[in-house]
């Protein structure tokens, strides 16, 4: 065992990762003026017609407190929006105290931060959008693609997005929400429900980020998460190295992540394909652990852990562990013989499983809620897998040093 941990060391320390990097032809005009004087002079129940062509932005374009408005570009490969000069705003498009918002038909690229930032906002539609970063995919990327926040009545389908240095489709903090037929890429997270309720996660193609989907409660917010459902997804190749910037909470995230649940309860993750990530396919954990692991600290702002840690101890009503988890019916593949060596996770997988890799992990940490008065499980806190024949899941005994780590537990054999 400890020739193959040393041997597959050295080849990682040897081995160079791809370089992730798009650069297309630009040939801009100035419609800027035009376009502005159209988001300011918007109406209720009216259409922003973006005109066909590509177009160069250095400020925000912003729409706020309007109802029934349509944002229409002329196909996405035909309308483009840069914002690749950008010195006023963080954001590309900026969308608050609104209703009823349909945005379709273009590509958005470079905002310094949010390429589409959506907030306080009740029904809003991301349709036919292609959201991503040109050149080098790195930490300079802005955080997130699409970034619908404190809003009711979510949809993103159809969209592609890549190279956000946080998340490309990610929810935050809202109800009702439906991510469906979209590809992610070349992110951090390719998609990403945190504290959010009633939330559909389907038909979407997540590869080639750092971990697919994510389904994440975190301290010190409005709400907690609940309700979540992700089903019918291609999570595939998952492998890239995390490029988030230091400190920030996703960065926690190990490469080669399939699926990865942290502090939510109430969540179904079934009939999707999840395919050659590097790490684990569907992991489960409690924030408690991601505390324990520690890392490098970002006082930049509210998401980083230091401030997230600091929100733990003061939120009282959060609770830091998984639970309600329903795990079924998915289809497992992976062809690596070994996992990610760049994380603790890859490290403790190969040092107790050597080169089988469990496809299915709980941390094993237990709330002291964890069992009834009559010493069974409380549903709120149960882990049920229920897979075919010959998938690996395993109860990791985190709170133990791993001294229990337990292969196909009893405890997930659960309705």
């Amino acid at each position: 065992m400890k020739f193959i941990a040393y041997y597959t060391l050295l080849l990682f320390l040897f081995s160079c990762s791809e370089t992730l990097e798009y650069n297309p032809e630009r040939n801009f005009s100035d419609q800027q003026k035009s376009i502005l004087t159209s988001f300011i002079l918007a109406n209720d129940s009216s259409t922003i017609e973006l005109p066909e062509g590509q177009f160069s932005f250095d400020k925000s374009l912003i729409l706020e407190g309007k109802t029934q408005v349509i944002i229409k570009g002329q196909g996405k490969d035909k309308t483009i929006l840069s914002f690749k000069d950008q010195t006023q705003g963080a954001e590309g498009i900026r969308i608050a105290n609104c209703k009823n918002i349909t945005l379709q038909g273009f590509t958005i690229e470079d905002a310094a931060g949010d390429n589409i930032k959506v907030t306080d906002t009740e029904g809003i539609l991301f349709e036919d959008l292609v959201v991503g970063w040109t050149g080098k995919v790195d930490s300079t990327n802005g955080a997130y693609g699409l970034y619908p926040v404190l809003s009711k009545n979510v949809t993103v389908r159809n969209c592609t997005v890549f190279g956000a240095s946080d998340a490309g489709i990610y929810v935050g903090q809202s109800d009702t929400v439906l991510i469906e037929n979209n590809i992610t890429y070349w992110n951090v997270a390719g998609i990403e429900s945190e504290n959010s309720k009633e939330v559909i996660i389907r038909n979407n193609t997540s590869y080639e980020n750092t971990g697919g989907i994510l389904v994440f409660d975190l301290p010190g917010l409005t709400q907690y998460g609940k309700n979540i459902e992700v089903y019918d997804n291609n999570v595939y190749e998952n492998n890239t190295e995390n490029f988030a910037p230091p400190g920030n909470m996703v960065g926690v995230t190990p490469p080669g992540t399939g699926i990865l649940v942290l502090a939510t309860k109430g969540v179904q993750i079934h009939d999707n394909t999840i395919r050659n990530n590097k790490t684990i396919g569907v992991g489960m954990v409690s924030y408690s652990l991601l505390e324990a692991m520690g890392g490098e600290e970002n006082t930049g702002g509210g998401g980083s852990r230091e401030e997230l840690e600091k929100q733990n101890k003061l939120d009282t009503n959060y609770d830091p562990f998984v639970g309600d988890i329903k795990v079924y019916n998915n289809t497992y593949e992976n062809t690596y013989l070994l996992p990610n060596l760049n994380n603790d996770f890859g490290k403790l997988f190969l040092l107790k499983f050597g080169m089988d890799i469990p496809q299915v992990a709980w941390d094993g940490l237990q709330s002291p809620n964890y069992f009834l008065a009559d010493g069974s499980i409380n549903p709120e806190y149960s882990i049920c897998v229920k897979e075919s024949e010959g998938i690996l899941s395993v109860n990791l005994d985190a709170a133990n040093e791993f001294e229990g780590l337990e292969e196909n537990p009893e405890i997930f054999n659960c309705n």
